[in-house]
């Protein structure tokens, strides 16, 4: 491709930040981002209270967020914020040990046959599954695998794998399927409480694909990176590094695709580019973009969470000693419940701590916000950490998805071959999954693919 065709990104979180960045580093100059808030990082988001900046959205890293080191590099910082640890109760409020033998030695023999389970699903991941890991779901419903590795050099790799189809069930069943039960307890954690979904809704390619193995190992090892000035200031450490800033406050009225051009009209003026790369949600492309039938098709099917954080003051006396999850309250039987709530300084008691709750279900009906956020306010009261003041809300449009009838189907298949078509790439959460290494990585991949030497 000629590296003076105009490209136009829309959306400055990581995803299409990182295209920015891996476009410069192939040559490609001629690009725009295109960012509808008056900020970058999508849901990197880090507000700043008393001097501090807290988490609204992503909290956290780990070494093998392969991506996000190349974001670092490139921009010149490192992870040097809070060292992270956490805690657990039960939903009345109790401080409890699940994962501790000398606090809970009842639980011995339950916590031993875990393990060994763990051990298996190591296993069977290398060998079964082999390719399960790689970015993207590029051919999973068809039995192969077609990517890059989850490892410091991702070398290219693909291959046939009949087993990978088994990706396309429920979690809950994939487990089951392979007398691996037990690990959804150490899996649920960095899954269900971050707003990922229940494991008898989503895919197993999902769940799978953000935990592969090493990167869980990362979680329950707290093996963690968190960044001083908040996730948030990753993605505005690479904006002002890219040659080209993110341009803010851009209102996308309408996009159109035609004779091999793409015109954009922003806040009420058309502009001309060669090529586009959409990492805002595909599902609402058709609100202002002239949307084809089969782009139509395929992002209809995609579905969401509604993960929702919330910012609380509390009474010193009443500020948590550390952050907890709340197992029990992580299950469909307890959506809308409070599932962990984080303090980020371990220092400071003048600083919020921050709730998380998910308020829906595939085949429940979605919780109205106010009475999610009621619940969570009485769970805090039942936690024994009352709060005393709101201070910040977020409404999340989270982890976008498809279910395992349209996984099987080949919905990514489908919408990878379409890549290109109408002079347009689609990359962002959902092609890979909605965590901020992932994005980030799938538009290395895009790159890689498309923009070639």
């Amino acid at each position: 491709m000629d590296k003076n065709t105009r490209i136009a990104i829309i959306g400055a979180g990581p995803a299409g930040l990182s295209a920015g960045m891996y476009l410069e580093k192939k040559g490609y100059f001629n690009y725009t981002i295109l960012e509808k808030n008056d900020h970058v990082g999508g849901k990197c988001n880090s507000p700043t209270y008393n001097g501090r900046r807290y988490e609204m959205g992503a909290i956290m890293g780990v070494p093998s967020y392969y991506a996000v080191h190349d974001v670092e590099e490139f921009a010149g910082i490192t992870h040097d914020g809070p060292k992270l640890n956490r805690d657990y109760k039960d939903k009345n409020g109790n401080v409890i040990h699940p994962f501790d033998p000398k606090k809970n030695p009842l639980q011995i023999p339950h916590l031993m046959k875990m393990r060994k389970q763990v051990k298996q699903l190591g296993e069977i991941l290398e060998t079964k599954y082999k390719g399960y890991d790689v970015n993207g779901h590029r051919g999973v419903a068809q039995g192969r695998y077609d990517g890059y590795a989850v490892t410091p050099g991702r070398e290219k790799v693909s291959g046939v794998n009949e087993n990978l189809k088994d990706l396309a069930l429920p979690f809950d069943e994939f487990c089951a399927k392979n007398g691996v039960e037990l690990t959804k307890e150490i899996w649920i954690g960095p899954f269900t409480s971050f707003g990922y979904g229940y494991f008898d809704e989503i895919p197993a390619a999902y769940v799978l694909k953000y935990l592969d193995f090493q990167t869980t190992m990362n979680f329950v090892n707290i093996n963690l990176w968190t960044w001083k000035n908040g996730t948030q200031s990753i993605w505005e450490a690479l904006n002002d590094k890219l040659r080209n800033h993110a341009r803010l406050n851009s209102n996308i009225e309408k996009v159109e695709r035609k004779d091999g051009k793409v015109y954009i009209t922003v806040n009420g003026q058309v502009e001309e580019y060669d090529k586009l790369i959409v990492t805002a949600p595909l599902q609402f492309f058709g609100e202002y973009a002239d949307i084809r039938e089969d782009e139509k098709k395929y992002f209809d099917k995609i579905d969401y969470e509604r993960y929702d954080t919330m910012a609380v003051e509390t009474r010193p006396e009443d500020h948590p000693e550390i952050s907890y999850y709340v197992f029990e309250n992580m299950t469909p039987e307890r959506y809308g419940h409070l599932m962990v709530y984080y303090r980020r300084w371990r220092d400071d008691k003048n600083q919020p701590i921050v709730t998380y709750t998910l308020r829906n279900h595939k085949d429940k009906p979605e919780i109205p916000y106010e009475v999610a956020k009621k619940t969570v306010l009485d769970d805090l009261k039942t936690m024994k950490n009352p709060a005393s003041k709101v201070i910040n809300e977020g409404d999340w449009y989270y982890f976008p998805h498809v279910f395992t009838e349209d996984y099987a189907a080949g919905w990514y298949d489908d919408v990878e071959a379409m890549q290109g078509k109408y002079d347009t790439y689609y990359a962002g959460e959902i092609m890979s999954f909605g965590d901020m290494d992932e994005t980030s990585e799938y538009s290395r991949e895009l790159v890689e693919r498309f923009f070639a030497d």
